[in-house]
């Protein structure tokens, strides 16, 4: 195969070169795609369909190799494990603009492998391998609709800019990774420190411009290699079955989707597909002299009920208006012994939401390959149980549609969380019922949380989700989505935002892309609906509480002589856990001196102090201490005051009249209080025991 290779003008000065037919030649295709010298592989590969399937089974996965920096990992057996979160967020944000664009019918099994090569540590590759993805596709046999264009988009001092660096990164604004065909978006994900949304609208206007470059260069390139397209056998309704059931549902179905509550629908759906099942059994065979398959069938009638709904009647399954929201409520203060939890419902959806706060040597740290972040004081965790739907499943480690939706409710209330807060804060979202926009319900429910906990954020942040339903001449836009919505739909489209602007957003779609005008539509209905939620959270609680909650650590700052810091932690750490494990307290140690001290209560705390103190501080003319006597002489005692500082009290100071024996006042190991009295030219510290004895 001949090697092709293709460049990209990014603009600033940047440019990204592609090449096929180098690598992994026996993919279905293949594609290596370099930005500075960060590089990434991707592979496409297709199967024939697995019997009995329904559904379109494309596995997207992206992997780091620690090689690609020049690195051998951690660990006992030196080699990489299971998918990091950014791995997997990566992946996720591949398969996303992918799925649109295959052909409808299609059930090929497809597999598209990233793997990093390559890493700067400045040029970050996720966006290399969603693009990747598209080129490795287009220069297949695999049919696909694409190509489809993708890049991250910075804001430094109101510029856009194509990739940025992390250098750059950390002066940006905005961080948009944006997916799409000419003119229109099929997927965004990313964050903003509170910018309007009408700043980001003209930051995809600005991406779309790099996108077409890009579309026009796969394009050319998949034109090079000219690989034939393999046909497929469509795997659709059967035509005849399809009439008969419809005919024989006609309004019941509507009817059945029209039901007031979750559960009522879904009981007379079930009765009624078991009576079309009952119905139509014997009278229809598939191709092959099988039984047809009905939950197909039944799954196009429901789709175009609900579609029908909102095209037609401009009605939704729950009676609302297309704009109209779900019952809101909230609560907080719950849960008696958590530093700030809340409850916030949104019809059928229900998020528990619970704020902890510990020291910082409780933040996540990461062993990135690429560079970027290394360690993060603020983590959010969602978790979503099967009985959140009614259903039952199996339990095990995070799956990736929860670590997804942790991440954007994360990035989304990180952005008013005060930058030099000394704790450690995890938010754990428990979703106890779903129906729909449950990672906007976690957001708004840890708002309150970390309010309830006293926690000085500077505004809380509110999302929801706006849906789509459309065809080829009508479109219609749908506040506050159901799981039903979503799944039929054509959008499912969140932001978050304080009331200054948008802090988190992502947008998936099921259909080959919407208008940049279209989806600012969505952002103003978005908008509109947010200031009725914050209308409503703020009737709950309006601002932080005054006080951190009183469970939460206590928490005090030192400063020691820096010097000092190797006395404090001792060999091997020992000083350091005794302190810790005498007195319960966490004690964090940063390399400028400061010292945080986190404790549950003042009388650890100030033991906790007294030790750090002890174990840092200069000896000092007539300050008393409480010292421990190490060893008896004839003349005098002496007595460890500060960790390896010792003194001498001679004998005729060790109390207000004649002691004959110091055996009378003190032996080996007892404690005894003393005050300095005098630090000679060589070091040596004469202390007493009367003169301490006097001042108390």
């Amino acid at each position: 195969m001949t090697v092709e290779s293709i460049n990209i003008d990014l603009g600033s000065g940047k440019s990204l070169q592609i090449e096929t037919g180098r690598l992994a030649l026996l993919c279905n295709g293949s594609a290596t795609l370099r930005q500075g010298d960060s590089s990434v592989l991707v592979c496409a590969v297709s199967a024939e369909p697995r019997p009995g399937i329904d559904f379109f089974p494309l596995q997207v996965e992206y992997r780091e190799r620690f090689a690609a920096a020049g690195r051998i990992p951690g660990g006992y057996f030196k080699r990489e494990g299971r998918p990091s979160e950014k791995e997997i967020l990566t992946a996720r944000m591949t398969d996303r603009p992918l799925r649109p664009l295959f052909p409808e019918g299609f059930i090929n099994e497809v597999q598209i492998v990233s793997t990093l090569l390559s890493s700067d540590g400045e040029n970050e590759p996720d966006v290399l391998s969603i693009l990747g993805a598209s080129v490795a596709l287009m220069v297949s046999d695999i049919p696909f609709n694409g190509p489809v264009g993708a890049l991250r988009v910075g804001r430094i001092n109101g510029e856009f800019i194509a990739n940025p660096t992390h250098s750059e990164m950390r002066q940006s604004d905005l961080d948009l990774v944006y997916a799409g065909i000419a003119g229109k978006v099929i997927m965004i994900e990313g964050k903003a420190d509170e910018l309007s949304e009408e700043e980001l609208r003209d930051a995809m206007s600005f991406a779309d411009q790099i996108v077409q470059r890009q579309i026009e260069a796969q394009k050319e390139l998949a034109a090079r290699v000219n690989k034939q397209k393999f046909t497929f056998t469509a795997s659709l309704p059967q035509a005849d079955l399809l009439r008969a059931c419809e005919e024989f549902c006609a309004e019941r179905l509507q009817l059945a989707c029209s039901a007031p509550c979750k559960l009522q629908r879904q009981e007379q759906q079930d009765r009624l597909f078991a009576e079309m099942c009952a119905a139509m059994e014997g009278k229809f065979n598939a191709e092959d002299g099988s039984e047809p398959d009905f939950k197909l069938v039944w799954e196009t009638l429901l789709e175009k009920a609900i579609r029908s709904l909102v095209l037609d009647k401009k009605q939704r399954q729950d009676g609302r208006r297309l704009d109209e929201l779900r019952p809101v409520s909230c609560e907080v203060g719950l849960l008696p012994r958590t530093h700030g939890s809340a409850l916030f419902n949104r019809g059928d959806t229900q998020a528990l939401v619970i704020c902890t706060l510990g020291s910082s040597d409780f933040a996540q740290e990461y062993d990135a390959v690429t560079g970027g972040e290394k360690k993060k004081n603020f983590m959010l965790h969602y978790n979503f149980p099967q009985f959140s739907t009614g259903e039952v499943g199996r339990y095990g480690s995070a799956s990736r549609r929860e670590t997804g939706h942790g991440s954007l409710a994360e990035r989304s209330v990180f952005a008013v969380v005060p930058k030099d807060f000394p704790y450690a804060i995890r938010v754990t979202s428990e979703i106890l019922g779903s129906n729909g926009s449950s990672s906007m319900a976690t957001v708004c429910g840890a708002s309150l949380a970390l309010m309830d906990a006293g926690l000085p954020v500077s505004d809380a942040v509110v999302g929801i989700s706006i849906g789509m339903v459309s065809d080829e001449n009508r479109r219609e836009f749908l506040t506050d989505i159901l799981g039903s919505e979503d799944h039929y739909g054509d959008m499912d489209f969140k932001v978050a935002a304080t009331s200054k602007g948008i802090t988190g957003f992502q947008l998936d779609l099921k259909v080959a892309g919407l208008s940049i005008e279209g989806m600012y539509q969505a952002m103003l209905l978005n908008k509109k609906a947010r200031e009725e939620i914050r209308a409503i959270m703020n009737q709950c609680i309006a601002k932080p509480r005054p006080t951190l909650s009183p469970y939460a650590p206590q928490m005090q700052l030192m400063k020691i002589n820096p010097d000092k810091i190797g006395a404090l932690i001792g060999p091997g750490g020992k000083n350091i856990r005794g302190i810790q494990d005498e007195t319960g307290a966490q004690i964090s140690v940063e390399d400028d001196g400061s010292v945080r001290i986190f404790a549950s209560d003042a009388k650890s705390m100030e033991r906790a102090r007294y030790l750090v103190e002890s174990s840092t501080g200069e000896v000092e003319i007539g300050k008393i201490y409480q010292g421990v006597v190490r060893s008896v002489k004839e003349f005098g005692a002496f007595v460890e005051i500060l960790p390896g500082q010792e003194g001498m009290v001679h004998i005729s100071e060790l109390a207000d009249y004649r002691v004959k024996n110091v055996e009378e006042i003190c032996r080996v190991g007892d404690e005894i209080t003393v005050k300095v009295v005098n630090i000679d030219e060589r070091g040596r510290v004469r202390l007493s025991r009367k003169a301490a004895l006097a001042e108390l």
